[in-house]
């Protein structure tokens, strides 16, 4: 799909909006969304899967800004959500409890009833303490919890070691044959139904194969639980799917779609997907601007922005590329800029570090970068920085965490202003 970010006349714009006018009003640094593109990113989703009728939880882990998750929620999307907290703020934007599944590895025994109680449509169970724990407070609260369990089929998703799941040495899930122990002796179990199986195999995964590969030991599970009387209705796919950082062309939807198809038919089971990075990551960018250029006599250029790795810490956490450019460009930018480039043809540029004023090495957004030279004062965005940007961001070096806007056609509104300093402290200061 398009990106909502182009250059017209020399300018950076989100749709129809100057970035540059955003910028002026709301200060810097500040993450940018499209709600165009979010909307348009999920129905594309709902729409590759729509001959399975499937159930879309947007990955609120990935994304949860109350605006955003409202947003989706108006669209009809459902939610994954990976602890209480990410599920109060589903339901308080409004989301429909039937439409929430709840994973994770650590779900406490607060978090399970405060789930149980909103009513949500099932739980992604990843162990056998997990399912007696949710047996017993399902069973003291006179309910019955529905429950996929997540299997882990031991797959390489191959992706970066940190956001690989589907691994044995991982902590998520349990393996097929526990798992199909497990089913089968939560059968006789009150306070839980087993309907579903749930596989996730990590993020970004760009290649269809592991996503086939895992379905099939799946599919091969769920027949031997059938032939065992297991009635198992419904199959989680997880998300994971990718989105280019680079400018490449990239599989999409469509083609994850056609992968799984054959084995979905076989199975012929209620399908969820939990795309996060997909709908939001595109649909975003950090905007900086460039505090201070430094050259050491090393032969070192940096370009010190105000954004630094608390509000991204992608770069340093998962070695994560996303492409930078100044807001103001003259010939747009590159269609296509890789990690490995130190040049970029027909551009005049400077290889510069692009960082930031936390006090660690490891804080910047690009090492090595070729850019065209900026001043103090130049405004930079980097790109497809929507998903586990601003979700994953601190008040490390007790800096207040950065505002988000949303662009809605020719206009744009702040959902959620910037912290101040007096928030830094709100929560110690009645302790002094």
């Amino acid at each position: 799909m398009q990106t909502p970010f182009h250059y017209r006349d020399g300018e950076l714009r989100c749709d129809g909006v100057p970035v540059r006018d955003i910028a002026d009003e709301h200060g810097t640094p500040c993450y940018v969304y499209s709600a165009a593109s979010l909307a348009a990113r999920f129905g594309s989703i709902r729409a590759a899967f729509a001959r399975w009728d499937a159930l879309v939880c947007f990955s609120v882990k990935s994304c949860s800004n109350l605006s955003i998750l409202k947003l989706l929620a108006a669209a009809g999307s459902g939610f994954d959500v990976v602890s209480g907290g990410e599920l109060y703020r589903a339901v308080t934007a409004g989301a429909d409890p039937q439409k929430i599944v709840f994973a994770g590895v650590g779900k406490t025994a607060d978090e399970i009833r405060y789930a149980l109680g909103q009513g949500i449509l099932m739980f992604n169970v990843e162990s056998r303490p997990e399912m007696a724990r949710l047996n017993e407070a399902s069973t003291e609260m006179g309910a019955c919890a529905q429950v996929a369990v997540r299997v882990n089929p031991d797959v390489d998703a191959a992706t970066h070691e940190k956001t690989t799941t589907g691994k044995a040495d991982t902590k998520f899930g349990v393996g097929i044959h526990e798992a199909e122990q497990l089913i089968g002796e939560a059968a006789g179990w009150q306070g839980v139904q087993v309907r579903g199986v749930h596989v996730h195999l990590g993020s970004p995964i760009y290649s269809t194969e592991p996503h086939e590969h895992a379905l099939e030991k799946v599919a091969g599970m769920i027949g031997r639980l059938r032939d065992a009387g297991h009635v198992v209705d419904c199959v989680n796919l997880g998300g994971g799917y990718c989105i280019s950082y680079t400018g490449e062309q990239v599989i999409g939807p469509d083609a994850y779609a056609r992968a799984l198809d054959s084995c979905l038919e076989r199975l012929g089971c209620t399908v969820i997907i939990e795309p996060g990075r997909y709908i939001a990551g595109s649909s975003g960018l950090l905007l900086t601007r460039v505090v201070y250029r430094k050259e050491t006599e090393y032969g070192k250029r940096f370009i010190i922005c105000d954004a630094a790795m608390n509000d991204l810490v992608r770069p340093t956490l998962y070695d994560a590329f996303h492409r930078i450019w100044p807001v103001s460009s003259a010939d747009g930018m590159p269609a296509v800029m890789r990690p490995e480039q130190r040049e970029l043809e027909g551009r005049v540029t400077e290889v510069v570090d692009v960082v930031g004023p936390v006090c660690e090495t490891g804080d910047y957004l690009a090492r090595d970068r070729p850019l065209p030279p900026v001043e103090e004062g130049d405004l930079l965005a980097v790109f497809d920085a929507g998903a586990y940007g601003f979700a994953m961001s601190s008040n490390y070096n007790s800096r207040p965490r950065c505002a988000e806007v949303l662009v809605e056609g020719a206009g744009c509104r702040v959902i959620r202003r910037r912290e101040t300093c007096e928030d830094l402290v709100a929560l110690e200061r009645d302790y002094l």
